[in-house]
């Protein structure tokens, strides 16, 4: 089976799955086809056809058809995914599952695929497509974790009809925590930046805890240098396929004055001034991809490239490491949690959770008095 991807412009607008023979997977088609009515983005509705692909994979090797696959065909499911081996390189550091063939898929992966079955699941139902009469991957409530001390609540606390679920058919993730890079690291990087495009990249994201899809998608009558700040909005029409990954827009300032100095001396002397895009980082030099908007992929290989020069480079030190360390840094310095989350565009509270737990001043606190204590 092959995922295939119709672009116009560049921009992915309609993803298919097709067999080995070239035919649709109807099935799969619609329910993509209705993604992309719904407005996902073109990411979204590629993770969901590789995802899917696995689904169906899966029902070739049990030589069954995808309408026959059951609440108890679920379990076996989950143990197919994580047994089949994995083609990506590690993205981290640390304990992986490997299996004859190396390494597997990662338990977040996992969990992905079987979120993705599930909604499949769950279109194929309303549409009368899947004669089950539930959802094969089933949710019951969850009990324990209504205990959770931490767990975000409704605004209306015990009121609401939420109620905490889960699968049935699940796979546990670790809990890991954002690495933010080091002030030697940031000093060495700093230090290293020959290109003004490069430093006002890295800047945004680190002064500014942008994403890097954010900081791709900025168009210029974005920046507004008079009030200090950048709007981030919710674009997909970026022809290298950088996103931004919230849809909520919001707008960040950007205080630090080398951050906005750096943009603007990239757009007054760097930047091509006979392009035609609007886009604000472009690729540059005189190669057939000039003018282009910059992709996700040369901002990540040359960073990894920068890194490697120094001798410092490491998994887990991407770009995206650089909005870790924003986030750590204002949160160690006193930035609330709700303002932290407004200024990174998170949608829930539990994901400055993370943050919290990279310097917990009562537990350092605690600890600190228990040693005196044990004197």
């Amino acid at each position: 089976m092959k995922v295939i991807k119709h672009s116009a412009a560049g921009i992915v607008r309609r993803v298919m799955l097709v067999d080995d023979m070239g035919g649709d997977v109807v099935p799969v088609c619609r329910f993509l086809s209705h993604l992309a009515d719904s407005g996902y983005s073109p990411n979204t509705l590629c993770a969901y056809a590789y995802d899917l692909r696995r689904l169906f994979y899966f029902c070739e090797e049990q030589h069954e058809a995808w309408t026959g696959f059951r609440a108890s065909t679920a379990f076996e499911f989950l143990g197919y995914l994580r047994r089949i081996p994995s083609r990506g390189p590690a993205q981290r550091l640390g304990l992986v599952t490997t299996g004859t063939e190396g390494r597997c898929l990662s338990a977040a992966t996992v969990a992905r695929i079987l979120a993705a079955t599930s909604s499949f699941y769950e279109w194929a139902i309303a549409a009368e497509l899947y004669l089950g009469s539930e959802n094969p991957l089933q949710k019951r409530d969850d009990p324990a974790l209504s205990k959770v001390v931490d767990r975000h609540r409704p605004f209306v606390g015990d009121a609401s009809r939420q109620r905490p679920i889960r699968r049935v058919v699940r796979v546990r993730l670790p809990i890991r925590l954002p690495r933010p890079l080091s002030s030697d690291d940031i000093e060495a990087l700093l230090m290293s930046m020959t290109s003004t495009r490069d430093l006002a990249i890295f800047l945004l994201m680190l002064d500014g805890g942008l994403r890097p899809g954010e900081v791709l998608c900025l168009r210029l009558a974005d920046v507004s240098y008079g009030h200090r700040r950048v709007t981030i909005r919710k674009r997909d029409d970026h022809p290298r396929g950088a996103r931004a990954k919230s849809r909520r827009e919001r707008v960040v300032d950007l205080h630090e004055p080398r951050t906005l100095d750096a943009v603007n001396r990239y757009v007054l002397h760097e930047r091509p001034c006979d392009a035609d895009s609007d886009f604000v980082f472009l690729v540059g030099g005189t190669g057939a991809r000039r003018f282009e908007p910059l992709s996700y992929q040369a901002v990540s290989r040359g960073f990894a490239r920068r890194l490697d020069r120094l001798g410092i480079r490491s998994p887990e030190k991407t770009p995206h490491a650089l909005r870790h360390t924003h986030a750590t840094a204002m949160w160690e310095s006193g930035m609330r949690e709700l303002a932290l989350q407004r200024r990174l565009g998170h949608a829930s509270p539990e994901s400055i959770g993370v943050y919290t737990r990279v310097s917990d001043e009562q537990v350092l606190t605690e600890y600190d008095a228990a040693l005196r204590n044990r004197r």
